[in-house]
């Protein structure tokens, strides 16, 4: 689908494609990565009988805000990387100009994937899709996390203060992938809820052990820079309290997640196992 979407052909409404922009969009979005927030609302989706063109449609969006907010993390105004996913970073394989277009690029394809009839045929649950994704991606979701971010390398934050920033830099995005599922579904109001607490879990847990790695990792292993937050004073729970304490914090998001996907049987299995993977990844 990713590939589909970013093709070279203009579609209707579009007067054309710069090929450079193209070309650099698809090396941000083709070359890899664990597509886990895309995995998460096509898996939910289909846990409540959605499977059709329009959940791929709907991860392939997530999946290009995602890709957006990498490649313009990676900015040597930002976090100032050369290396993502074991290559080196869009604006080091181009230009910064070119990462910065590219990203924009993304950023507004995500919100045109969702708001395309083809998603679904109900315009209200495009209208649930996008404003669901902007909240989760904007000034209160990730884009503000960002920012807390970006202070906290000059800032002493606290354990609420560093859930705040990961809720919203990391789980914000995660959350609003497992709830589009729902949406998607047509979920009950119980069953939504339910959904988008796991998906909460979720995303603290990827965040836990995106910090675990973060200390314990080889940059050849993680396939990008490590050590990082400590070297530069952010705050992060492996900081406050140290990795065993950490790990058990994540062992115990799981066990709450498998508990809160009981109800659902073996239909959850699958997200169930999605659980374990993010706990005990090792990239």
């Amino acid at each position: 689908m990713l590939d589909r979407v970013l093709g070279s052909n203009p579609i209707e409404g579009e007067i054309a494609r710069p090929v450079r922009l193209i070309a650099a969009m698809r090396y941000s979005m083709l070359g890899g990565g664990k597509r886990l927030r895309p995995f998460l609302a096509i898996e939910t989706a289909r846990l409540f009988g959605h499977e059709d063109e329009g959940a791929l449609r709907v991860g392939a969006a997530i999946e290009c805000l995602h890709g957006y907010s990498l490649v313009h993390d990676d900015l040597p105004a930002m976090d100032d990387d050369d290396l993502r996913r074991g290559r080196p970073t869009l604006h080091r394989a181009f230009d910064e100009a070119t990462a910065i277009l590219a990203g924009d690029a993304l950023q507004t394809l995500a919100f045109d994937l969702l708001a395309d009839p083809r998603t679904d045929a109900d315009p209200l649950v495009r209208a649930e899709l996008v404003l669901g994704l902007a909240r989760a991606s904007g000034l209160g979701g990730m884009a503000g996390g960002q920012m807390f971010d970006l202070q906290a390398e000059t800032e002493s934050l606290d354990e609420t203060a560093i859930r705040r920033l990961q809720a919203m830099k990391t789980g914000a995005l995660i959350r609003f992938s497992c709830e589009a599922g729902a949406i998607l579904g047509r979920a009950s109001t119980e069953d939504r809820a339910r959904i988008r607490r796991f998906g909460e879990i979720i995303g603290l847990a990827f965040q836990l052990a995106d910090d675990i790695l973060d200390e314990t990792a080889t940059p050849e292993a993680l396939g990008k820079a490590t050590g990082k937050d400590s070297s530069r004073g952010k705050g992060t729970l492996v900081g406050l309290y140290g990795v065993a304490r950490v790990r058990a914090m994540l062992d115990a998001q799981v066990v709450e997640a498998e508990a809160l996907l009981a109800p659902f049987g073996e239909r959850a299995a699958t997200l169930i196992e999605s659980a374990r993977f993010v706990a005990d990844r090792e990239m």
